[in-house]
């Protein structure tokens, strides 16, 4: 019994060390991950979700550092911000890598990296807000960006007034090209003089020998064609011109008989806001399922008449198109761009092109009951002219009278006929027959 016991325990020290034996090799050899993210252009909720996806892949693979591969002008702040709230949370060691540029929102992320690294010709800085227009926001915007800026560089151990400098133009800072009325922007030999940068490196793998990774696996976390898509989509340019292709396609629909690619072009651009901006994590479930019900409702208002139910389904559709979008100020403009484009589509269809609206036919009775369409009130019995009858009652000027065993109701052409005279049919307008005494063919 005790025999069968050590060998028991033998068997689990074995497997123990069996079990821990990769571990410990990888640990010897160096050969851990290092997973490289890149981030690209304008810094948006897009690329919120990728790099999401990026940290989570890295803490379930043990990475031992993550390299944000930078290359951008800036981009939105709310997206800036929740980044940076990001990299304040992970626990595995974050460098970034600023190949080029991390200009305004870039510069925010970048100071919240463990390291900073960049290379010969790269810049750092500038990181004013700037709103929609292209104008500096105001200055409770600025104070709220300024706070931020200054704590990333606190909380990553560097000096703040610089960061401060990349925000406002009031600082003094001649030896750095930016004395007062000027934004700081760092060179990598700046950076690097004002302890923001760890070093300049040439490359990737000079990067990598720097900060002693030199042996570690590098995995490139790659955007999927959804992400892409995404951040694609949710473009500030891109919006308007989305909704605008939605809105003139849907417009053009209106006045084409059934439904065809103009309004599957409206629809499938629609499909794509959505989809762009709930891969973004802009919009939800809810914000479709309003937009749904508000086009229910503007379809049910061509049935059902009064007006407060189409009110209702096209304040629904717009509400939507503003919660999905990342700025509301933003969307606001992007569906008014939309509104005016699809108004000037439809005086263009109306007036040189001559179209209607062929989705109201079924709604509106167009047929007329002329003549020329062949409708008469009464029959039109143009056989009597030139007949004669004798007249059943006075005619004074309307009677009856008996033409061929029909009797008739007539009227004279003005004078007095009385019973029993022989009387000649003259005009018949409809149900109105004109008559005359029949004097014989001889005179009158």
């Amino acid at each position: 019994m005790k025999r069968t016991k050590g060998f028991s325990w033998i068997f689990l020290m074995v497997m123990s060390f069996v079990l821990i034996l990769p571990s410990l090799t990888v640990s010897a050899n160096g050969k851990g991950k290092v997973y490289e993210i890149a981030i690209n252009n304008e810094i948006e909720k897009g690329l919120v979700e990728h790099l999401k996806r990026g940290f989570d892949e890295a803490k379930s693979n043990n990475a031992e550092a993550i390299i944000l591969n930078m290359h951008t002008p800036g981009g939105f702040v709310t997206a800036a911000s929740d980044i940076g709230r990001m990299l304040d949370e992970i626990e595995i060691p974050v460098i970034a890598f600023i190949n080029s540029d991390a200009l305004s929102a870039g510069a925010y992320i970048a100071l919240h990296a463990d390291e900073i690294y960049m290379t010969p010709n790269a810049t750092m800085g500038a990181a004013a807000v700037i709103d929609s227009a292209g104008n500096t926001a105001g200055e409770k915007a600025e104070s709220d960006w300024l706070a931020k800026m200054t704590a990333a560089a606190e909380n990553s151990g560097r000096e703040a007034k610089y960061a401060k400098a990349m925000v406002r133009n009031d600082y003094d800072l001649p030896e750095l090209r930016a004395p007062k009325g000027k934004l700081l922007t760092l060179t990598a030999k700046d950076a690097e003089k004002v302890k923001y940068s760890n070093g300049t490196v040439a490359s990737m793998t000079e990067l990598l020998e720097r900060a002693g990774l030199e042996d570690s696996d590098v995995v490139k976390v790659e955007q999927t064609f959804a992400e892409k898509l995404a951040r694609f989509i949710t473009n500030p340019i891109i919006v308007p011109i989305l909704l605008s292709i939605a809105s003139i396609g849907l417009v053009v629909e209106l006045y084409s008989p059934g439904f065809g690619v103009a309004g599957t072009m409206g629809l499938a651009s629609l499909g794509m806001f959505f989809f762009g901006h709930m891969i973004a994590g802009f919009a939800g479930y809810e914000t479709v399922i309003i937009f749904v019900i508000g086009l229910i409702l503007l379809v049910a208002e061509l049935f059902v008449p009064g007006g407060i139910i189409g009110i209702i389904g096209g304040a629904l559709i717009i509400g939507s198109l503003l919660f999905a979008g990342e700025s509301f100020v933003h969307m606001a403009y992007s569906i008014l761009i939309a509104m005016i484009i699809a108004g000037i589509g439809m005086v263009i269809l109306m007036k040189f092109f001559g179209k209607k609206l062929h989705m109201f036919n079924r709604l509106v009775l167009r047929d007329a009951t002329t003549t020329e369409e062949g409708y008469v009130s009464n029959k039109n019995r143009i056989e009597l002219i030139g007949k004669t009858g004798q007249a059943i009652t006075p005619l004074r000027p309307s009677g009856t009278v008996l033409v061929d065993q029909d009797r008739l109701d007539v009227v004279t052409q003005g004078g007095y006929i009385d019973a029993g005279k022989t009387v000649e049919v003259v005009k018949v307008e409809g149900s109105r027959i004109v008559v005359r005494e029949f004097i014989g063919r001889g005179g009158e």
